[in-house]
C-alpha cells in the first residue's frame, strides 16, 4: 500500500443480489481500492460525466470515469476524446480506414473524423462509477 492508498474491508462472499443469504463468515481481509482500480496513478484522472450519450455502455451522466492516460487507444475501446477542441467521451472504432466516436445511445449520432478534424485522445475509460447515496 501506497501512503495514497485507500484500503476498506471486504466481505469474504459475494453477496447475492437475489434471495437473502445469511453471511458466514464476514472479513476477507482489507481491499485495497488504488491497487483494485488504479494501474498507474500518475497518469489516471478522475472525470465526471455530462451528458447521455454513453448510457447503453454503463456510462450516465454524473457518473465519474477512471482515466488511464498510459493505456493505448485501440478500436472499440471507451475513451475520452479531445475533437476539434472539444473534449467527449465515446467509443473509438475504426471502420473501412476512418476513425469514428461511436455514442453508446441510439439518440446519439457517430462522429465520423474526417481528414479536416483534429483528435485527440486524451486517454481509456477503465472503470465508471455511480453512486448511490443513503437516504438518511
Amino acid at each position: 500500500m501506497t501512503a495514497d492508498s485507500i484500503s476498506l474491508p471486504q466481505l469474504l462472499d459475494a453477496v447475492p443480489a437475489g434471495f437473502p443469504s445469511p453471511a458466514q463468515d464476514y472479513d476477507a481481509g482489507p481491499i485495497d481500492l488504488t491497487e483494485l482500480l488504479i494501474e498507474d496513478q500518475a497518469a489516471t484522472f478522475l472525470v465526471r460525466v455530462s451528458g447521455t450519450s454513453m448510457v447503453d455502455a454503463g456510462i450516465h451522466d454524473g457518473d465519474v470515469v477512471i482515466v488511464d492516460r498510459s493505456k493505448t487507444a485501440l478500436s472499440g475501446d471507451v475513451v475520452v476524446a479531445i475533437l476539434d477542441g472539444d473534449f467527449t467521451i465515446k467509443r473509438l472504432v475504426r471502420e473501412r480506414g476512418t476513425w469514428a466516436l461511436r455514442a453508446e445511445n441510439a439518440e446519439w449520432p457517430d462522429v465520423v473524423v474526417d481528414e479536416l478534424s483534429t483528435l485527440e485522445i486524451f486517454g481509456v475509460v477503465t472503470v465508471s462509477l455511480r453512486f448511490h447515496r443513503s437516504r438518511r
